[in-house]
C-alpha cells in the first residue's frame, strides 16, 4: 500500500509543476503524506529546480518542506559534475583566503603589549586552518556571549545583586572583591561543566579540532589552552580578571589573592585548570599536575603573542606526527601561522623548505626561503646548498619533461591487471570503501616499504598488480589487487582529492579528467563493460 502511494504521488507531483489544477491532480492525497515520504519524492531526481520552485508554492506545507530543512534544495544543487574545476576553485580560493587571514593576523600581531583579545587571536590561527568554513569572530562571540547569559541566570540565584549583573555587553569593568569573583568562578564552573557538559578531551587529546575555537565550542571539549581561553574570555566579561599561564605541559590561569598594588609572588595566585572542570589549584598542586618542580618565572602571566606561540607550537607538533594527510596541510598551515609571528626562525624556515621539496611544490619559493636562511645563518651552508642543488635539479628535469607515461590495459605486461581508474572499490580486510586512480602491473614501493607492509605475507606477495586508491577516511593508499573486491553498493567517496583526478560521478563509478583518461585511455572503456557487468548479475539475482 505505501509503495502503491508513492508510485501516485510520483505522477501527482510532474502535475503541479506544470501548474496543472490543484484539484485534478488531487493535492490533498498528496500533502497528507508523511514527511519523510515527500522528501524522498521531491528528492528523487526527476525535478528541475524550476520544478521544485513551482512545486513549493502550491501550499504552505509544500513550501515548507522544500525549505525547513534544506535537503530538498541540497539534493537539487549536489554537485555531481565539474568536480575538477570545482577542485581547483576550491585550491585558488583556500590560498587567497588565507592570504588574506595571514595579513590580519600581521595587523593583530602589532597592536601594542597591552592589548589583550586573546580570543581574536585565537579565531585568526582557527580561520587560517580551516579557510573554507564559516568561522567569524562575531558569531564565536555571540556562541559566548549564549553561554555568559546562561552563567549570569546561575548567579542571579546566587546573589541577585551582584555587579556583574548590571554588566552591558562590551564593557570591561573588573570587580576587586574577591568573594564576589568567587561566586563568578562558581557559577561559571556550574555552567560550563555540569550543565552544558564542556570538559577537557583526554580520550583523543591529539586532535587538532582541540584547537580550534568554533570546534571547541561545538563538541564542547578541548585541550588545556582552548579551554583555558573559553574560560578567560567569560571571566573577564564577567568582571573577574584572571590571567594566562604559560605553564609546561598544561596550560593555566591565575586568579589574583592578594591586596591590589601589593608586592606578590607566585603564592598569591590561585591557579585554575579549565581543562580539569575549573579546579582551583595551590603551587604544590601545579606542580603535582605535571610531575616536577618549576622555577617561579613559569608561574608568570604571558601576552597574546606567547599564548598563540603556543597555541600554533600545539598545530605544528600535530602536523609533524600526522600520518594520514599526505599533503601534510597542517603543518604547511602551522609553519605559516609560526614564521608570519617569528619570521627570522631559522629551523623552521628549513623545516618549511624541506617540506616544500618534499612534496615537489613550489620549487621557487624554495629557492627564496633558502636565500633568506644563507643570509640570516652562513652556518646552514651545507644543508642549504645540498636543497638548491636538488632544487635546481628538480626545475631542470621539469623543463624536460616531454610527456606523462601511459598506461594500455592491451598491453601484455598488463594483462593481469583486473580493475580500472574510477571504480568504486572495497577493501576486503579493512572494510573501508575507496575509488581507483591509478594502478601498476606489480608493487612499485621501495624494499623497505614491503618489508614494514607485510607485503611477502599475502598469497601472491609483490608480484601482482597494486592500486592508488582514494579512502573515504580521506586518506590515499596503495592496495594490492587481492585485497579489493568491487562494491556493489557504489557511493561517493568523501575525499579532497576526488576532483583532482575525476570529473563526474554518475551514481556507480567516476569519470576521469582529462588528464588521468591521458595516462589510461583504455581504462573507461573497461569500466563501463565492468558496471555492466556487475549490474546484469544483480538483476539476475533479484529475478
Amino acid at each position: 500500500m505505501a509503495a502503491a502511494a508513492v508510485d501516485s504521488a510520483m505522477e501527482v507531483v510532474p502535475a503541479l509543476a506544470e501548474e496543472a489544477a490543484p484539484e485534478a491532480v488531487g493535492l490533498s492525497c498528496l500533502v497528507n503524506l508523511p514527511g519523510e515520504v515527500l522528501e524522498y519524492i521531491l528528492c528523487s531526481g526527476s525535478l528541475t529546480a524550476a520544478d521544485i520552485g513551482r512545486v513549493s508554492s502550491t501550499c504552505r506545507r509544500l513550501r515548507e518542506l522544500c525549505q525547513s530543512s534544506g535537503k530538498v534544495w541540497k539534493e537539487q544543487f549536489r554537485v555531481r559534475k565539474a568536480l575538477t574545476w570545482k577542485y581547483y576553485a576550491k585550491k585558488i580560493l583556500y590560498y587567497l583566503r588565507q592570504q588574506k587571514i595571514l595579513n590580519n593576523l600581521k595587523a593583530f600581531l602589532q597592536q601594542p603589549d597591552d592589548y589583550e583579545s586573546y580570543l581574536e587571536g585565537a579565531v585568526y590561527i582557527d580561520q587560517y586552518c580551516n579557510p573554507l568554513s564559516d568561522i567569524s569572530l562575531k558569531d564565536i562571540q555571540a556562541q559566548i556571549d549564549s553561554i555568559v547569559e546562561l552563567v549570569c541566570k546561575t548567579l542571579r540565584g546566587i546573589n541577585s545583586r551582584h555587579p556583574s549583573l548590571a554588566f552591558k555587553a562590551g564593557e570591561s569593568s573588573m570587580i576587586m572583591e574577591i568573594e564576589l569573583q568567587s561566586q563568578v568562578l562558581d557559577a561559571m564552573n556550574y555552567v560550563l561543566y555540569d550543565q552544558l557538559k564542556f570538559k577537557g578531551n583526554r580520550m583523543d587529546y591529539y586532535n587538532a579540532l582541540n584547537l580550534y575555537m568554533h570546534q571547541v565550542l561545538i563538541r564542547r571539549t578541548g585541550i588545556p589552552i582552548s579551554m583555558s581561553l573559553l574560560y578567560l574570555t567569560i571571566a573577564r566579561q564577567l568582571g573577574v580578571p584572571l590571567e594566562p599561564v604559560n605553564f609546561p605541559s598544561h596550560f593555566l590561569l591565575r586568579w589574583c589573592q592578594g591586596a591590589e598594588g601589593a608586592s606578590l609572588d607566585i603564592f598569591d595566585y590561585i591557579y585554575i585548570d579549565a581543562f580539569g572542570k575549573g579546579k582551583q589549584l595551590t603551587v604544590k598542586e601545579c606542580e603535582y599536575l605535571i610531575g616536577q618542580h618549576v622555577t617561579a618565572a613559569l608561574y608568570g602571566v604571558v601576552n597574546v603573542k606567547k599564548v598563540l606561540q603556543r597555541m600554533v607550537g600545539n598545530l605544528l607538533s600535530l602536523g609533524k606526527r600526522e600520518g594520514i594527510d599526505q599533503s601534510y596541510q597542517l603543518l604547511r598551515d602551522s609553519l605559516d601561522l609560526y614564521l608570519a609571528m617569528y619570521p627570522d626562525q631559522v629551523q623552521l624556515l628549513l623545516l618549511q623548505a624541506r617540506l616544500y621539496f618534499h612534496l615537489g611544490i613550489w620549487p621557487e619559493k624554495v629557492l627564496d626561503i633558502l636565500q633568506h636562511i644563507q643570509t640570516l645563518d652562513p652556518g646552514q651552508h651545507g644543508a642549504v646548498g645540498y636543497l638548491v642543488q636538488h632544487t635546481l635539479e628538480h626545475i631542470e628535469r621539469k623543463k624536460e619533461e616531454v610527456g606523462v607515461e601511459v598506461k594500455l590495459r592491451s598491453h601484455e605486461k598488463h594483462r593481469d591487471v583486473c580493475y580500472s581508474i574510477g571504480l568504486i572499490m572495497k577493501h576486503k580486510r579493512y572494510g573501508y570503501n575507496c575509488v581507483i586512480y591509478g594502478w601498476d602491473p606489480t608493487c612499485m614501493m621501495g624494499h623497505e616499504w614491503i618489508r614494514n607492509m607485510n607485503v611477502h605475507s599475502l598469497p601472491h606477495g609483490h608480484h601482482q598488480p597494486f592500486y592508488n586508491v582514494l579512502v573515504e577516511d580521506g586518506s590515499c593508499r596503495y592496495a594490492a589487487q587481492e585485497n579489493l573486491e568491487y562494491n556493489v553498493e557504489p557511493q561517493e567517496i568523501s575525499h579532497p582529492d576526488v576532483g583532482r583526478y575525476f570529473s563526474e560521478f554518475t551514481g556507480t563509478h567516476y569519470i576521469p579528467n582529462a588528464e588521468l583518461e591521458i595516462r589510461y585511455p583504455e581504462d573507461l572503456e573497461s569500466v563501463y563493460e565492468t558496471v555492466q557487468n556487475i549490474y546484469s548479475a544483480k538483476k539476475e539475482d533479484v529475478e
